[in-house]
């Protein structure tokens, strides 16, 4: 096993000794972890990203208990997104002018398939289904596939660009029925991180399918990129 750092062993023993909390307190909680680093322990130089991790109880080997879905969240998650858009036609100026990144069809097929993977989010329109569909086994473990049901197959060319270039965040639950996404950075004030964070859960919780069984939220926990996670109660 790797020895754990100074840093990290500080943060575990300050969230053991915290425990489950209300979000309120989870969220002050957590970005006061650098502030009470022991002398010595230097804090970290990059703004961390801020992610709430959800277990839900549902079964997604059953499709409809698979839990997806995508937020504008209301303060973004500080960061401007790098989108794609595979067009053709007038889409692709219309494309363009929201503020795409990079705009074009089979070219960027090629590209994708030669390994190239720098972006974030990948929307497509409905007539480019069938350049996209061959990607799917490269974009989709990445969780970039673009797909009707989150938003990223659409007609809407230039909103979906600008709501995701505005921190529009996408979600699924993975195979063990988690839900993992990032609400915004540590720098951002506590009040609105919990903002996001409640809007998020606010979504979650309209989304439970009708099919799941017994408690549907198990646990939640608050973590930066290189902290633990604080256990929010329920």
């Amino acid at each position: 096993m790797a020895k754990q750092s100074k840093r990290f062993t500080h943060y575990q023993k300050q969230v053991d000794e915290l425990g489950a909390v209300d979000l309120s307190t989870a969220v002050g909680a957590l970005k006061g972890l650098e502030s009470s680093l022991p002398k010595g322990v230097k804090p970290f130089k990059f703004d961390q990203s801020v992610e709430l991790s959800i277990r839900l109880g549902v079964d997604p080997k059953q499709a409809d208990q698979i839990v997806r879905g995508s937020i504008v969240l209301p303060h973004g998650i500080g960061k401007t997104q790098r989108v794609l858009v595979f067009a053709q036609g007038d889409n692709v100026a219309v494309a363009e002018e929201a503020g795409a990144d990079f705009v074009g069809g089979k070219e960027l097929a090629d590209k994708i398939k030669d390994g190239w993977i720098d972006f974030d989010v990948a929307i497509a329109t409905p007539d480019m289904m069938g350049v996209v569909g061959p990607l799917g086994r490269v974009l989709g473990p990445r969780g970039l596939m673009p797909s009707p049901r989150a938003g990223t197959v659409t007609q809407e060319v230039a909103k979906t660009v600008q709501e995701y270039r505005a921190g529009k965040v996408e979600f699924r639950c993975d195979d063990g029925g988690n839900v993992h996404c990032v609400v915004g950075k540590m720098s951002f004030e506590e009040s609105q991180l919990q903002e996001n964070i409640e809007a998020l859960l606010k979504l979650v919780d309209s989304l439970r399918p009708t099919s799941a069984k017994g408690v549907y939220v198990r646990n939640i926990a608050l973590s930066g990129t290189m902290t633990p996670g604080i256990s929010v109660a329920v």
